[in-house]
């Protein structure tokens, strides 16, 4: 069970205002960000849940501000965005703000930085909050100047008005002055006046990240630091049955060896010393071993003969099982998030209060998991997000954090560094789900679909902390928590069956959830959950259909569909890539096409592209890829174009590379040999990202719109290559050159 929350009222401020927040009382594991699925009070985004407008937006007295969020900076830009959204309304330069992120001890409780919801959730709740900041301060500068508001403006921090009117923001602001619940409507800016927002800001992360400079909590250093290493168990469920650690805590330089149960660590002066120590101490641990783990080779018939919880997510008409004419199974395998720099974390036991710095993307379920895991008291410990190199979805962040809070709690006063090796890291982090979609369906006399069925079997994508069980430190410990129950995320956002239910309309469709509360293998959240194989196996069973139909795949989409802005972005994708004209495909050469809606409430993306493949090798290159996206308001259009190429070189790994390898008893693809991942050599060699416009609109999350159809489209282009349907991925060359030597059967 989450533990309930608490936190300080007011934050302390050095400045004329102070900063607060209030309590939100939302459970975490309610959605994929933790925020409450029931609106609290009305208010726009995150605003709902922290209403007071100083929680967000603090005014110094020399009229420079600072903004807060509760979301986290993950490389995918939102410090910078945010930032363009507070200009804009504040109507002050970006050079004049600061941003701080994600932090217990600072910022609003906005639960995990996940789900593609920062701009839609912080952005929405931080542009309210900085139009309706703008207009408390001119209705100030009206009341000290005993004029009436209209006639007043607000420009670089200063109002102005009629006769010399002119008073600063920091003149303005008292310290109760925005100390007030944000209203449910704010006079925001019109997109025709924008100066800031829907325009291409350089990124402020990126200056120390390509020169070298301190960008991640790898990189930090304390002052009085000393580094701590692991020795994780060899298998999931090993049980430590013997150890001398004598040898390891006579060696120079070693300060402590730490032991709770079955959790091992090592803490030393020099970081090299502490990797030794750690080596000797692993060599000199006795383990027994008793996981089962399924085999790989049949995992997708071991993930249907789990016990299912079933949930029926889309039922519409009457599906004729009888009539079913295609019958696909699509599979994907457990997937690592390969993060380049394996995890680490710094925590500080002071006196008795607890600090971690740490690259979780959720600091307050963290600090909740870490309060329960040191039997301390929540407002005694303090989580500070800091950048990771490489982290999205759930990596091990969360378990370095608890691996360095344990080893700070036997070092007090001294900083702990923690900082995972490849091999654990590649072994211990959450996986993304190994899964099975599928997908059934028939076609009428007149080329339409009449009947769709869509099953897809999948554990939890969501075990994050709140929950001490969550973590490593916390299983292995002599007392252990229990491991928190699997949660099964509700629609419309889903889990697993994310983006199971089509967005094109059929007169005869069910899809079923059957939810696997078994793990057989670590899980949790991979960037875009389950929509990646949803997607993959909806795109990829339309382009089979419109084959068999005749059509073109995009005019089969098209007929299917009553979205105009889904309608929108395949046509801006089709006409750039200029699909109509496309010449035939050279020998081993193809097109491909596909289209998702993220979760079907987010962001649009279509995607088409050209790939040509060595028949000989099954080694195949992306020559072009044109992607279209509709994501509502665009604060950066720059950010936007990031986003979905990054997904694009995601899912290109994903799909034509990556796959978890484990044995009946261990993890074994612990290293970048045996879990290769996309080199540069392989990327797409021409990447065009295509944004429709749509000013005014709320906000819709990007940042995991191109996963789905760039995995689709490249399916459908390797079927239009070879004439065969691969629907186990990843799609590597193997698999792919053994489709281009065997003859596609005959129809």
């Amino acid at each position: 069970m989450t533990q309930a929350l608490s936190r300080r009222a007011v934050l302390r401020g050095t400045g004329a205002l102070i900063l607060a927040f209030g309590v939100s009382g939302r459970a975490f594991a309610q959605t994929e960000t933790g925020a409450s699925a029931t609106p609290l009070r009305g208010l726009p985004g995150s605003l709902d849940a922290t209403p007071l407008l100083d929680a967000w937006i603090r005014i110094a007295p020399d009229g420079n501000a600072t903004i807060f969020t509760g979301k986290a900076e993950l490389g995918q830009g939102i410090r910078t965005a945010l930032l363009q959204v507070a200009a804009e309304e504040l109507k002050l330069p970006i050079s004049r703000l600061d941003l701080i992120t994600a932090d217990t001890g600072r910022t609003p409780d906005e639960g995990y930085t996940a789900a593609s919801h920062s701009v839609q959730d912080s952005g929405t709740a931080i542009r309210n909050a900085a139009a309706q900041v703008r207009e408390i301060l001119i209705g100030e500068a009206a009341r000290r100047a005993g004029v009436a508001r209209t006639g007043l403006t607000a420009r670089d921090g200063i109002v102005t008005g009629p006769a010399g009117l002119r008073l600063s923001y920091g003149e303005l602001v008292s310290d109760t002055l925005l100390h007030v619940d944000a209203a449910p409507t704010s006079i925001v800016t019109d997109p025709r006046d924008f100066t800031v927002m829907d325009r291409p800001v350089p990124r402020v992360d990126i200056p120390a990240k390509v020169t070298g400079g301190a960008a991640y909590v790898q990189d930090m250093r304390l002052p009085g630091m000393v580094h701590g290493r692991i020795v994780r168990p060899p298998s999931y469920g090993a049980r430590l049955v013997a150890l001398d650690a004598g040898p390891v805590e006579a060696m120079p330089g070693v300060l402590k060896v730490v032991r709770d149960g079955a959790f091992l660590g090592v803490i030393a002066e020099q970081e090299w010393t502490a990797i030794q120590a750690m080596r000797r101490l692993a060599t000199l641990a006795r383990w027994e071993e008793t996981a089962q783990l399924p085999d790989e080779a049949r995992l997708p018939e071991a993930l249907m003969a789990l016990p299912t919880r079933d949930t029926t997510i889309l039922d519409v008409g009457q599906p004729d099982a009888s009539a079913f004419t295609l019958d696909t199974l699509f599979t994907r395998p457990y997937l690592s998030h390969g993060s380049i720099g394996p995890s680490c974390a710094i925590a500080h036991l002071e006196g008795d209060a607890m600090t971690v710095w740490t690259h979780t993307q959720g600091v307050y379920p963290l600090r909740d998991a870490l309060a329960g895991l040191l039997a301390m008291p929540p407002e005694k410990v303090r989580c500070i997000h800091a950048e990771g190199a490489g982290c999205y979805g759930q990596n091990g962040a969360d378990d370095a954090g608890a691996d360095a809070a344990m080893l700070a709690r036997a070092l007090p006063g001294r900083p702990v560094r923690v900082q995972w090796m490849r091999e654990q890291e590649h072994a211990w982090e959450p996986f993304g789900p190994g899964m099975v979609a599928r997908v059934r369906a028939a076609l009428g006399p007149d080329g339409a679909i009449t009947a769709w069925q869509h099953d897809v079997w999948s554990q939890s994508h969501m075990m994050r902390p709140g929950p001490p069980g969550t973590l490593l430190a916390a299983r292995d410990k002599a007392e252990p928590f229990p491991p928190a129950p699997p949660v099964d995320l509700p629609m419309p956002e889903g889990g697993g069956d994310r983006n199971a239910v089509p967005l094109y309309v059929l007169p005869n469709a069910r899809a079923v959830n059957h939810f696997l509360p078994e793990m057989p293998l670590r899980g949790s959240s991979m960037r875009s959950l389950g929509g990646y194989l949803n997607v993959f196996a909806i795109e990829s069973t339309m382009d089979e259909l419109a084959r068999r139909a005749g059509q073109d795949p995009v005019d089969f989409r098209l007929r299917h569909l009553q979205d105009e802005r889904a309608k929108a972005v395949i046509t801006t994708a089709t006409e750039r890539f200029g699909w109509k004209d496309r010449p035939k495909p050279l020998a081993g050469g193809g097109y491909g096409f596909a289209f998702a809606r993220y979760k079907n409430l987010e962001a649009y993306c279509a995607i088409a592209l050209e790939v040509a493949i060595d028949a000989d090798t099954g080694r195949l290159l992306v020559t072009r890829v044109v992607a279209a996206v509709d994501t509502g308001q665009v604060v950066n259009p720059d950010g936007v174009r990031n986003q979905i190429e990054g997904g694009i070189v995601q899912a290109t790994s994903w799909t034509l590379f990556e796959g978890v390898r484990f044995d009946r008893r261990r993890i074994t693809s612990v290293d970048w040999a045996a879990y290769p991942i996309l080199r540069f050599s392989r990327v797409p060699r021409a990447v065009e990202v295509h944004i429709v416009p749509r000013p005014g609109l709320p906000f819709l999350g990007a940042g995991e719109a191109a996963q789905g159809p760039m995995g689709a489209a490249l399916g459908n282009a390797i079927r239009d290559a070879s004439g065969q349907r691969l629907a186990t991925l990843p799609l590597d060359a193997s698999r792919i050159r053994h489709a281009m030597m065997d003859p596609p059967p005959l129809r």
